[in-house]
């Protein structure tokens, strides 16, 4: 196990819903030296500071994953990288492609170059299941995002820096989610769904977090990391948050699939397969990357995981369980609301 006492610690993004997860479990159970929080927006620093996030081993580092000049500055001394900045909003980057391009694909590349230069020990890059197969520019920006992070392992050289990565499905509750939209219109009596087929990978923000420090302690360089994490049914949600409501099926919208995948079938010829998750190992011929093969199982010929053909599943019980501490959070009433 990792010594966190001694760690400097950066994370990217880290007034997001994850930064601010990730900010409160590794201070309350980790104690590391110093946690810098580096995103570009002085507001919602300040409102985090505020809100209780003062503890005297953080810092608040004002910077954009654009600069890399910024970047190199804020990593100054740092042991260990968590990149979690991003434009994720799947609408907002259809419309505004270069802006994704900018942040999710040349940011992570200026993250790799400053991690480089600055002998950051291990980085890790967080990713989704829409880079698998992408339909949207969002995913196709983070697929590229992963071949950065996973071949830059090759610039290291000799050198202490390694790069790997961690790809999960929707968060519940995380900025862009559904479930504060289903509250919403629950006060209406009508929920809309674009498709009631749809099946998605689900999992709580703490698991999410929890899952990215295990990975940051167990990474050797060139991984992919992904949980094995249970599916959902759309139509299953809307019935945990409104019963009683009508659905209303209004279409597919574009860049949307059915149902993702984490492990494509072309993937998992190099994966093995763990008894809580899958680590997909470089395919190509870096020289490292591939302690994990004599770790776990190797996966069968056409093995897809896919949200639609999932062996865990959670029911609506599960469901309404786990998004009831958001019932309160996303109170129509006091966003705003009006009941009609």
């Amino acid at each position: 196990m990792m010594n966190w006492d001694d760690q400097v610690i950066l994370v990217t993004g880290g007034t997001g819903s994850f930064g601010k997860q990730f900010v409160d479990i590794i201070l309350q159970e980790y104690h590391p030296a110093k946690l810098i929080v580096f995103s570009r927006d002085e507001l919602k620093q300040h409102e985090m500071r505020v809100s209780g996030f003062n503890h005297p081993t953080l810092r608040y580092f004002i910077g954009d994953v654009r600069d890399v000049d910024r970047l190199r500055r804020a990593m100054h001394g740092v042991d260990i990288v968590v990149h979690a900045a991003a434009l994720k909003q799947v609408p907002a980057c259809e419309y505004n492609p270069m802006e994704a391009i900018k942040t999710n694909i040349l940011g992570s590349s200026n993250v790799v170059e400053a991690a480089l230069d600055m002998g950051v020990k291990r980085v890790l890059a967080l990713s989704t299941d829409k880079a698998v197969s992408p339909v949207n520019l969002y995913g196709a920006t983070k697929l590229a995002a992963e071949k950065l992070f996973i071949q830059s392992n090759a610039y290291a050289g000799g050198m202490a820096t390694r790069f790997a990565c961690v790809r999960y499905g929707n968060v519940v509750g995380s900025r862009g989610s559904v479930v504060p939209v289903f509250l919403q219109q629950r006060q209406n009596g009508k929920l809309t769904i674009t498709d009631d087929r749809m099946t998605r990978f689900w999992l709580t923000l703490e698991q999410g977090v929890r899952f990215v420090i295990r990975c940051v302690e167990q990474m050797h360089g060139g991984e992919v990391f992904t949980p094995k994490i249970p599916s959902m049914k759309i139509v299953d949600l809307a019935k945990a948050i409104a019963p009683q409501a009508d659905l209303e099926v209004v279409g597919i919208r574009p860049g949307e699939k059915l149902h993702e995948v984490l492990v494509s079938e072309d993937e998992a010829r190099s994966t093995v397969e763990l008894d809580d998750m899958y680590v997909v190992q470089p395919s190509g011929a870096l020289w490292f990357g591939h302690e994990w093969q004599n770790s776990g199982r190797l996966l069968p010929d056409g093995f897809r995981y896919a949200s639609d053909t999932n062996p865990q599943w959670l029911s609506v019980e599960q469901i309404s369980e786990i998004i009831a501490p958001f019932e309160a959070k996303y109170d129509p009433r006091k966003l705003g609301f009006q009941e009609g």
